[in-house]
């Protein structure tokens, strides 16, 4: 018969092998560069395409000025795919990617979380 100490062991074990053997998603950091060639004020959201998550989130948006250039770090999962969606501040209808609320599709408006910088998108009229 086992005692206590040796069930609790044993326990302990199993949890461990268990989540030995679940892979945890790997952090990654991407930068992507946007410049804003519209002669207005732009928004700008980023939406990942793998998991409920938009940045920078809480209802905020980055704003770029006309002809500001501004480089947007982020953290994401290894290999997550997440797609720009920008449009003219106060105008949701005129928008570029995914546009407002991720709610457009797109051809060349995502990328893939595996470090470095995106190519610089230039938002024109």
């Amino acid at each position: 018969m086992k005692t206590i100490r040796q069930r609790a062991s044993l326990a302990v074990l199993s949890i461990l092998l268990a989540l030995g053997s679940v892979s945890a998603a790997t952090a990654a950091d991407v930068t992507f560069q946007m410049k804003n060639s519209h002669p207005n004020a732009v928004e700008v959201e980023l939406y990942s395409q793998d998991r409920d998550h938009v940045w920078p989130g809480n209802n905020q948006v980055y704003l770029l000025d006309d002809g500001e250039t501004k480089e947007i770090p982020l953290s994401c999962d290894q290999g997550e795919k997440i797609c720009y969606g920008a449009w003219i501040s106060g105008d949701k209808e005129t928008y570029w990617g995914t546009g407002p609320d991720n709610a457009e599709t797109c051809t060349d408006c995502c990328y893939t979380c595996q470090g470095g910088s995106t190519e610089e998108i230039d938002l024109t009229e």
